[in-house]
């Protein structure tokens, strides 16, 4: 029988399993960062777009604000220890690359790193933003695909 149940009891049923992504920024000594992301979505085919949501106390959220581009990573499987390193530091605190001993080269859109690990990456111009709560939609136009046929994609299931 379907009930009225506040918001973290319903969502915790319906969430799991779930994609994540990360997102690559520009920090503004022009080394690069890493942020763990559940919130995005694709928002047009022609051209191509994706939206990404982050919330305005993470230093991405500063990033992005500054330099308008980031690289959307579909991670593989076998990068969980990389998620969780990108999603519980902040890049204020340590270099994530670094600290994940990541595995990279430049893309093409400037020269924002492609994970060499990664499932997938859509490197992305930022074309316009809307506040949503305490979260800034940023949405992005697609200017290069990278695929990578030998790399499953990461799911995030429950324990």
């Amino acid at each position: 029988m379907i009930k009225i149940q506040g918001l973290p009891q319903a969502y915790s049923k319906v969430h799991l399993p779930s994609k994540v992504t990360m997102a690559v920024t520009q920090k503004p000594d022009g080394n690069y960062n890493l942020i763990t992301l559940e919130w995005f979505m694709r928002t047009s085919i022609d051209p191509p777009m994706f939206a990404i949501s982050v919330g305005h106390t993470r230093y991405s959220h500063d990033c992005l604000m500054d330099v308008r581009y980031f690289n959307l990573v579909f991670p593989g499987k076998d990068q969980k220890d990389l998620l969780s390193l990108a999603g519980s530091q902040s890049g204020r605190d340590i270099d994530k690359f670094t600290a994940g001993k990541v595995e990279h080269f430049p893309g093409k859109l400037r020269k924002l790193p492609i994970l060499k690990n990664a499932s997938a990456c859509f490197e992305c111009e930022i074309v316009t933003q809307v506040k949503s709560g305490d979260h800034t939609i940023f949405v992005g136009e697609v200017k290069y695909s990278w695929l990578n046929d030998d790399v499953d994609f990461f799911f995030y299931h429950k324990k």
